[in-house]
């Protein structure tokens, strides 16, 4: 009597690691998409002027973009993680330390940058537009002089600007990352990178070319999910 024996030889190991490179993959995206809809969103009136600065601060409109960069921004050190793992899963094979080592950076970087951004963003968001609300409803306030209060304070302004710079960085280390795992296409983090080292010359841009910033970020955050989607971690 021949007997046989069905066996399950999935890596429970693999298996975790896929889903966690998935879940990272989905993770920015998403981050793509929100990075996409910041300046879309984004009222664009003459802020140098009382009126065009209270249109614009007040609107429910300018609370949702900069909700979305915010949300953005929580979601992208996710992503390189997941690619920090995927490197790391594959590097018995491909044997590149150097790329796992650039993987981890660019998660140190990026959680960093990231965490140093948000409060500037939320002072933006939140308290400008409390501010310029109170200022529609009739009060008497010099909106423009506070909005340069909050947007140019020198602690507040130096770690957003420090934030966006270790941001820059985590892009180029999660390029080089790629570049020498040989895991994923090989150029796939490129556009990621630029978009992340724009991030901070494009708020000096008008409103077209920061909207096709927020298009390339959300291209190159699209396509590194996708590399990371497909990648199997065997």
């Amino acid at each position: 009597m021949n007997l046989s024996v069905s066996v399950d030889r999935t890596d429970p190991t693999s298996t975790r690691t896929r889903t966690r490179t998935r879940l990272g993959a989905l993770a920015l995206a998403a981050a793509g998409v929100l990075f996409v809809l910041y300046p879309a969103v984004r009222p664009w009136h003459d802020e140098t002027t009382v009126d065009g600065a209270t249109a614009s601060m007040s609107s429910g409109a300018w609370v949702a973009s900069h909700l979305f960069a915010m949300l953005g921004f929580v979601l992208v050190p996710l992503g390189l993680l997941a690619l920090w793992g995927t490197i790391r899963a594959a590097r018995e094979a491909s044997g590149h330390s150097r790329a796992e080592s650039y993987g981890l950076g660019a998660v140190v970087t990026g959680w960093t940058g990231a965490g140093l951004t948000l409060p500037y963003y939320g002072a933006e968001d939140f308290g400008l537009h409390a501010v310029a609300r109170a200022g529609a409803d009739g009060q008497r306030l010099d909106l423009l002089a506070l909005a340069d209060s909050v947007r140019f304070h020198p602690v507040a302004a130096t770690t957003f600007a420090l934030g966006l710079l270790l941001l820059a960085v985590a892009g180029i280390l999660a390029a080089l990352a790629v570049r020498h795992a040989g895991t994923l296409a090989r150029h796939s983090a490129v556009p990621f990178a630029a978009g992340f080292v724009l991030f901070l010359p494009q708020f000096f841009a008008p409103a077209g070319l920061r909207i096709a910033h927020g298009v390339l970020v959300g291209l190159g955050s699209a396509w590194l999910a996708w590399e990371l989607w497909r990648t199997d971690p065997r």
